[in-house]
């Protein structure tokens, strides 16, 4: 009895992946190569040559280039252009961002609550979308005239003061603002849309039961907990979006007037493809990446604890 008790216990072997098994992983591997091929070649590599560029004194249009090491860099932040150029770019997104979520939370909820013309609606917020933005240009240039504009003939109307919009120091950078925020607002409004009608419609009929009697309690009970998933994604659009703003400022004011509107892509722009400055503009690229990256990595470690993921 004691020698039974004593004996070891048989080794359990793990069994080994079938032929099967073995296929199917090949099978895998051989399907995602075709996406890992594109993925290295139109992504990583670019990145990569990017970074490398970085390094280098390289101009277009000249056979050689040296390495310089973070010379490029220490020239970029001790340029007055990239700096400013920074700045407005962090205050552009400043307004943007929220002030485009916020809104198209609110529209969609007051769309989501009719039922009478929703689709109108639905399709209207979401043309400056669709719309190309070059060619909307032309009527926000008009839009702003500082003396034929409808906005400042409004003004004129009430005896207010008629700023010059895209022409002026201090409002430029709110005149394009305003453009982000029409543009972005359309985008927003239809992936909140889809959150919204996502939710389940038991969960209102629940809160009111438990007590929830007002709008503003069921909102904050129940469709702003739910919202969490689609208002991270949104956020992060958004904040990428306003990041890289490009086509109003090279539309309608060039950086200016005295740089006042130049924002990172813009400064990045005139450096590689005008001054063709390629090693420091892919220097600046970098930069720019890496802002991005920390933003995003910001942004999930404070909201993504805050998601409820259904």
């Amino acid at each position: 009895m004691a020698e039974a008790i004593a004996a070891p216990l048989p080794v359990v072997r793990k069994p080994s992946r079938s032929a099967a098994e073995r296929q199917e992983a090949r099978a895998a591997l051989v399907l995602s190569l075709p996406a890992m091929v594109l993925l290295f070649v139109f992504i990583l590599l670019p990145v990569a040559v990017v970074i490398l560029f970085g390094f280098t004194d390289y101009e277009l249009g000249y056979a050689g280039f040296r390495f310089v090491g973070f010379d490029n860099y220490t020239e970029l932040f001790t340029n007055r252009t990239f700096r400013r150029s920074l700045w407005n770019t962090t205050v552009y997104t400043a307004i943007v961002a929220p002030i485009s979520i916020f809104m198209a939370l609110g529209l969609a909820m007051l769309i989501e609550s009719e039922n009478i013309g929703r689709s109108l609606f639905r399709t209207a917020y979401f043309l400056p979308v669709a719309s190309l933005l070059v060619a909307m240009a032309t009527v926000w240039q008009y839009l702003f005239h500082p003396t034929i504009g409808p906005i400042n003939a409004l003004l004129a109307l009430g005896g207010l003061p008629r700023p010059n919009w895209l022409g002026a120091s201090t409002s430029v950078l709110y005149s394009l603002s305003i453009i982000g925020i029409w543009q972005s607002v359309g985008f927003n409004l239809v992936l909140f849309l889809a959150g919204l009608t996502a939710i389940p419609r038991d969960l209102y009929h629940a809160a009111h039961v438990d007590g929830a009697r007002s709008a503003f309690d069921r909102f904050r009970l129940v469709t702003w907990p739910m919202l969490g998933p689609t208002t991270l994604f949104v956020t992060t659009i958004s904040i990428i979006n306003a990041v890289k703003v490009f086509e109003t400022v090279k539309t309608l004011t060039e950086g200016g007037p005295n740089k006042a509107s130049e924002v990172l892509l813009f400064t990045i722009y005139q450096e590689g493809f005008v001054y063709l400055k390629v090693g420091y503009a892919s220097a600046m690229t970098v930069v720019f990446l890496l802002i991005l990256v920390v933003l995003m990595f910001l942004q999930y470690r404070v909201q993504d604890k805050q998601v409820h993921y259904s």
